[in-house]
């Protein structure tokens, strides 16, 4: 395998990072996690635009988005597969032992990871802790990941492959790496950006291709939701069957169905939709 890293392609086991780098020593750092179909990559606009803002977020210097996009088409061309994971991971590099940021630069690197489809259905959890909707982080796709680590464990313990968090006021907020939308009444719903949720790409189209509304929700409705289904970059849509120890056993519902048949069409006809 072949990644990107100090501006040019290398081999994975001869490719180091600095034990000193701020995005292992204090988790400064952003990433994009994006699909690579046949060696093309979804959205890949959209993915370069949320991380130029979750590094002004994060307060780390702009990224130079043409030289992401020269490593993502370098990574994929060197490691061909037919479903894979690119991974972008952009960070405050070397720097002292500590919050502050050194002055030697910024870390970046992309990476490709084989993937499988994703089953048509899944489990989900809810979990006890909360998402801050007014954190410093809220909203912004960082490294800062141990809390979704410890939550997405949970949910395995569980037989699921998601975990739920509300927010702090306890509205449904988001997964540990998906946004969730729910059916009330044969419409779609899914939480607005000021409850706290990451702004998914698959969530923004989502809204966009099905028409779905953003609403303030409270935790509770997933045990009253008619459907519910998952967004991220690799699940597209994907239906949920389960909710903790609540049975959706007609998964996926029509107006699942329906969306999962509008994002296939719409999605096989634009690349990189903008």
């Amino acid at each position: 395998m072949k990644i990107w890293l100090d501006g040019r392609l290398q081999d994975t086991e001869a490719a180091r990072v600095s034990v000193f780098d701020h995005g292992l020593t204090v988790g400064d750092g952003i990433f994009e996690t994006v699909k690579a179909v046949e060696g093309k990559p979804f959205a890949l606009t959209r993915h370069l635009d949320r991380l130029a803002r979750s590094a002004r977020g994060l307060g780390l210097p702009e990224p130079d988005l043409d030289e992401v996009r020269r490593a993502c088409a370098a990574v994929l061309e060197a490691n061909p597969m037919a479903l894979g994971r690119l991974r972008i991971t952009y960070t405050g590099g070397f720097s002292p032992l500590g919050s502050d940021r050194g002055d030697q630069g910024t870390t970046l690197v992309v990476a490709l990871g084989e993937a499988k489809r994703r089953p048509d259905t899944t489990a989900v959890i809810t979990v006890p802790w909360t998402r801050n909707e007014r954190g410093a982080l809220a909203g912004l796709k960082t490294t800062s990941y141990a809390e979704n680590v410890v939550a997405l464990a949970r949910a395995h313990e569980h037989g699921a492959s998601e975990a739920l968090f509300a927010n702090t006021v306890g509205q449904l907020c988001e997964g540990t790496g998906s946004n969730v939308f729910v059916v009330l009444d044969g419409e779609i719903h899914t939480p607005p950006l000021t409850a706290g949720p990451l702004a998914g790409i698959t969530r923004a189209l989502a809204v966009e291709w099905t028409g779905a509304k953003e609403t303030d929700l409270p935790l509770s409705v997933l045990a009253e939701a008619d459907e519910v289904f998952l967004t991220s970059t690799l699940r597209d849509i994907q239906a949920v069957h389960r909710v903790d120890d609540r049975n959706l056993t007609d998964a996926p519902g029509p107006v699942t169905a329906k969306a999962m048949r509008v994002w296939d069409e719409r999605a096989a006809d634009r690349l990189d939709p903008c």
